[in-house]
């Protein structure tokens, strides 16, 4: 097997790449539960990185075994399957579950801070061992979902989240810190896109990232502007030995609270887009040409966060977004076995502190970059040349979430900085962008909640009108309607300090209305065109 799967030049690349994508997942837990969630900072590091960690192990192994597997098979390299944690459910869990919770507790008498972040650690690790059941059974049916459901469709709702959420974010980040990120963009770009063989058959990935390190930190010691802040004072600070420990006990204590159940609203949905989440990465793995069981590869990543609860982590983990990249970068089964081993030991060791101080963002983001901009392409360059506007239709969603994210990330800085008084909450916020600057914000919040799923019934409503097959569109379309109908696209609720995607029922009756409407007009053109002979 070894023969068939050797270790090339490309793991190197996709491990940094992978492992930078996972550091940064990592450094935001730690900033958001310690100062949203209350938690101390020995709970975060001790509990739920070993217990992340592990889960990120195995999975890891399971995809990287999976590779070599397939490439011992065929008779050709594999590339692993991505794997991480969820972003979305990070920010959803810790913004929606563990955030209120804690904020609820801590103000009741009897409770304190201490209690409240305990008991709020507690509802998310049900919560993630709950979205791991989901995504687990999801298995059972996630195959007949591909087969059913438009390449294009499932293609360009990840372009979507690429065009916006990744290379918008490392771009912008690029030109924010141009001392240090336009040098490793140009050597990543230089590698892939022009494919330049750097001396000694260094791996352009490896290239960029020491670069970036090296301009980093010799600006900083020089004092130059516009460097990014790095010290070498506190530079091991949170190291040292944390073993995993079983969580059980509190998992256990936890599955009784009101304030779990209370919840299922956000768990539900959460767990569901997860599972369409990794779906539509197994078929992006397969436009590559690396064909993967989708019902065992979904169990293995469901399994993963279910472990990853047992051990002390409050976040699941998914199938990443950026296949073809990794595949273009000539990555095979290794980049993610490493991946797997060096959370494990970095968690378990303290040490993921000093890496992130000593490796800085600006150095590694170009590779994410070039990710991002290779899963657009691919959107196009994998689908029949008449589903062009198919996938793009289907990547507007995307952008429209990647625009409120923006908008709502500006919001939050402010409040956190004092720069807004503290009766402006969101609501307030939204009713004055739609009185004044953006009068459609209630259809951007519309169109991004639920966005993975709006995003693939629109573009497989595209994709048969392009075909002509009018009935087959309206059956998506009234797919919509239901959907919507049911709160698992289109809703959302205003809170102070967020828009809450839950499932409300109803709340988004006049887009179901509107779906019922597209539905009708697609049958009377199936019915003109039987009566025409159109074919």
């Amino acid at each position: 097997m070894t023969g068939s799967a050797p270790v090339t030049r490309g793991d190197l690349d996709g491990f940094f790449g992978l492992m930078v994508d996972n550091l940064l997942q990592f450094l935001v837990i730690l900033a958001l539960c310690t100062t949203l969630v209350g938690m101390p900072a020995d709970l975060v590091l001790g509990r739920i990185f070993p217990g992340a960690a592990l889960s990120l192990l195995a999975g890891n192994l399971y995809y990287a075994w999976l590779a070599r597997s397939r490439a011992a098979a065929t008779g050709r390299p594999h590339t692993a399957l991505p794997f991480g944690i969820n972003t979305v459910s990070l920010f959803a869990f810790v913004l929606f579950i563990m955030a209120p919770t804690y904020q609820e507790l801590a103000a009741r008498p009897g409770y304190g801070p201490e209690r409240a972040a305990l008991v709020a650690w507690q509802v998310g690790l049900v919560a993630c061992f709950l979205s791991g059941l989901i995504e687990a059974a999801g298995a059972l049916f996630a195959g007949w979902v591909r087969r059913v459901t438009p390449r294009a469709a499932l293609l360009s709702t990840l372009a979507g989240i690429a065009l916006g959420f990744i290379s918008m974010e490392f771009a912008l980040k690029t030109f924010d810190r141009p001392l240090v990120a336009m040098a490793p963009l140009a050597i990543v770009l230089l590698a892939y896109l022009g494919r330049f063989r750097w001396p000694f058959g260094l791996p352009g990935g490896l290239v960029a990232v020491l670069a970036g390190t090296l301009l980093a930190w010799g600006l900083a010691l020089a004092g130059v502007g516009g460097a990014p802040p790095l010290a070498l004072a506190g530079l091991w600070e949170g190291a040292g030995l944390r073993l995993p420990r079983p969580a059980l006990g509190d998992l256990a204590a936890a599955l009784s609270s009101p304030f779990v159940w209370e919840r299922l609203a956000i768990i539900v949905p959460m767990g569901l887009i997860n599972v369409l989440g990794s779906l539509q990465n197994v078929e992006s793995a397969e436009a590559e040409g690396d064909t993967y069981p989708t019902g065992r590869s979904l169990f293995v990543n469901g399994a993963a966060t279910v472990v990853a609860a047992a051990l002390g982590s409050c976040f699941p983990t998914t199938i990443y977004i950026g296949h073809p990249g990794w595949k273009r970068m000539g990555a095979g089964w290794a980049y993610s076995a490493w991946n797997g081993l060096f959370f494990a030991v970095v968690a378990v060791t303290g040490l993921i502190g000093p890496i992130a101080r000593i490796v800085p963002v600006e150095a590694a983001m170009a590779i994410l970059v070039w990710i991002a901009v290779v899963i657009t392409a691919q959107a196009f360059r994998a689908t029949p040349a008449e589903h062009a506007p198919a996938v793009v239709i289907g990547m507007l969603p995307g952008i429209a979430a990647w625009g409120w994210f923006m908008v709502e990330m500006t919001f939050t800085g402010a409040r956190v900085n004092g720069w807004l008084p503290a009766a402006v909450d969101l609501p307030a916020l939204v009713e004055g962008l739609a009185a004044s600057t953006i009068p459609y914000v209630r259809g951007l919040l519309a169109l991004k909640s639920g966005f993975l799923f709006s995003a693939t019934l629109l573009a497989a409503m595209a994709v048969h009108l392009a075909e002509r097959q009018y009935a087959r569109a309206a059956l998506w379309a009234a797919v919509a309607a239901a959907f919507a109908a049911t709160g698992l696209m289109h809703a959302y609720t205003l809170t102070p300090a967020a828009v809450r995607e839950e499932i409300v029922p109803g709340q988004a009756w006049p887009v179901a209305v509107g779906y019922l409407l597209a539905a009708a007009a697609f049958l009377a053109a199936a019915a003109l065109s039987r009566r025409r002979g159109t074919p």
